[in-house]
């Protein structure tokens, strides 16, 4: 039947929305585990390492298949 998704085509998309999924669950994770930097703190290490607003490049990309 013309329309109808393959089972090997089915079970690489969950396949593919499990990681994604996993992933996003592990990087929420990861951000909870790290303690909050107090301000005094904060404002040291922008002093040693400037701003983040002052470099451009790209600290992560992803490509997604559609």
């Amino acid at each position: 039947m013309p329309g109808l998704v393959k089972n090997k085509e089915l079970y690489g998309l969950i396949k593919e929305a499990l990681r994604e999924v996993l992933r996003e669950e592990r990087f929420e994770y990861f951000l909870k585990s790290v303690p909050p930097v107090p301000a005094e703190e904060m404002e040291e290490i922008k002093r040693i390492h400037g701003s983040p607003r002052r470099k451009k490049r790209v600290s992560h990309s992803e490509t997604i298949k559609l």
